[in-house]
């Protein structure tokens, strides 16, 4: 079992992530989008999407420092153990509490707000469930350790986690990890598998071509093709 879980899963949920970006982009280039809700209400949005992006943004550049920064090039600078822990425990909570209420906002908003729920889907929320999962099982596990220098993950889930990418996992290293730690992981790669399918896949865009784009856009058309548009095909339909 540890072996499928940390040895074999992560793999599994690669190779779902890579292809489900491959077929989106391949069969749903045109839903290939957050598919905006701010034409039908803007004032929550305004707050919750920024508090929500930056809260995430730090939650992600914290996994990225704790999972892929060795101890000993933290202590190399001069950070101790006992700084990184609270800087860690107080940063991560503080990032997570954001990243949370700005989903509870997105969320609050949907519900209440009839034309925004009537454009939910239901892979939003599953999506929804998922990621706030994964946010609110990390912050358990690092409050329930959080006394002394609190777990040590980067002894354990860090090397493993820096091995599945060298094509060398021990999968040893997380028999131990604490079941709320393992939790976490297992939740968190459960939602990496869900982002080609939810609206999270447009963290894979980048605007590149939005930095050099005409304030205005003009759509020309050949003055052959004036006269009755031919009927809508395909996913330009609407219901009329």
């Amino acid at each position: 079992m540890t072996t499928l879980l940390w040895g074999v899963l992560p793999y599994v949920t690669f190779v779902l992530l890579v292809a489900g970006l491959f077929w989106r982009h391949r069969y749903d280039r045109f839903g290939w989008t957050t598919r905006s809700s701010k034409v039908y209400e803007s004032r929550l949005l305004n707050i919750a999407s920024p508090a929500f992006h930056y809260g995430i943004l730090f939650v992600l550049v914290g996994h990225v420092v704790g999972l892929f920064v060795p101890e000993s090039w933290t202590a190399a600078v001069g950070v101790s153990e006992h700084t990184y822990h609270l800087f860690s425990l107080y940063g991560g909570t503080a990032a997570g509490l954001v990243t949370v209420g700005g989903i509870a906002l997105l969320v609050y908003r949907r519900r209440t707000r009839a034309p925004v729920f009537r454009a939910t889907t239901a892979n939003d929320k599953v999506m929804y469930l998922v990621l706030v999962a994964a946010i609110v099982m990390g912050m358990v596990a690092k409050l329930t350790h959080a006394s002394g220098d609190g777990y040590d993950y980067r002894r354990s889930i860090a090397p493993w986690a820096r091995g599945l990418f060298t094509l060398t996992p021990d999968p040893d290293l997380m028999a131990g990890v604490p079941v709320l730690y393992q939790i976490h992981a297992l939740i968190g790669m459960a939602l990496i598998a869900l982002v080609p399918y939810t609206r999270l896949v447009h963290m894979f865009s980048a605007p590149v071509r939005y930095l050099f784009r005409p304030y205005l856009v003009y759509r020309s058309r050949d003055p052959g093709q004036l006269g009755p548009r031919p009927e809508r095909r395909g996913w330009e339909k609407t219901d009329v």
